[in-house]
């Protein structure tokens, strides 16, 4: 469908947006139209459709369909405007990282609510940081040191990006490596949190959203046939991480959550864990591990 020359209002423009979108089969398009046309308008929702009868200049047109083209070829809003809010903040992201999402917000909140606080709280580490969301909010919401650790040179560009946008550069360091290996034997962090990749690989060919599928990092989502790759790599590792009474907190797939707690109660479970928790989001269905290393 060619941009229409004949409409100039916001509201009509916003319609046609969205009608375009709904087109394609895309379930969110009246607010998927609406943040293009906000960021091409420089304004927020709210203030969008308050000005229901200005009118846009050519450029802004052109730019608004522009951008709606990407996104009814699946491209996600996220990557298209560069941001995506996450714990109320605005991160940059990329296709080099994930797009932040809900559930790691309950990750950050399990983390936050249940980890020892009776222990000393050496530093944090956000193992597969990706955009250093998770790193950036434990920073601000701890005040102590984190260490975001990512194998991906581009992705700790981004983390690196959002370190500086959120003033935390001073608490957050980010290390470019392969899981925890460079830490081993130091028993460093009082807290590790961790959302690896956990997405079984048939499903990344077969059953995701062409969003995700397409324009995201397999790297950060293929977690190999059984999603459990990443996930047994941490649990060879946590013992020799994380310090006396110290906590693991990682997210994992909807499905794992049996699977994930077999694998580290099975792990010489007397002899390194209090315990190994599993905990519900809001939809209930399992969510995080949450794992706890002996005094």
């Amino acid at each position: 469908m060619s941009e229409p020359r004949d409409i100039t209002q916001v509201s009509d423009i916003l319609q046609r947006g969205t009608t375009e979108l709904q087109a394609v089969g895309i379930d969110e398009a009246a607010t998927d139209a609406a943040l293009l046309l906000g960021h091409c308008l420089d304004k927020s929702t709210t203030e969008l459709y308050l000005a229901g009868k200005d009118r846009l200049d050519q450029k802004q047109k052109d730019l608004f369909f522009t951008l709606l083209a990407r996104r009814k070829a699946r491209e996600p809003v996220a990557y298209i405007l560069g941001k995506r809010e996450f714990w109320s903040l605005s991160f940059s992201v990329s296709p080099a990282v994930l797009i932040p999402r809900p559930e790691t917000e309950f990750l950050i909140e399990t983390a936050l609510s249940k980890r020892n606080c009776h222990v000393p709280q050496y530093r944090s580490l956000d193992l597969c940081c990706g955009s250093g969301a998770i790193a950036v909010v434990l920073a601000r919401e701890c005040e102590t040191p984190v260490i975001g650790v990512d194998i991906s040179a581009a992705a700790l560009k981004v983390a690196r990006e959002n370190c500086h946008t959120h003033n935390v550069t001073d608490l957050v360091s980010l290390v470019q490596a392969d899981l925890g290996n460079c830490f081993l034997d130091a028993g460093l962090f009082s807290l590790i949190v961790s959302n690896p990749p956990y997405v079984r690989s048939a499903d990344i060919d077969h059953h995701l959203q062409p969003e995700v599928a397409f324009f995201e990092p397999r790297k950060a989502l293929d977690g190999g046939s059984l999603g459990l790759d990443y996930i047994i790599g941490i649990r060879g590792l946590l013992s020799k991480l994380l310090a006396p009474g110290g906590d693991l907190f990682m997210e994992i797939g909807d499905q794992q959550g049996i699977q994930v707690r077999d694998l580290f109660l099975k792990h010489k479970p007397s002899q390194d864990y209090q315990f190994v928790t599993l905990f519900q989001d809001y939809s209930g269905r399992d969510r995080v591990v949450h794992i706890r290393k002996n005094e």
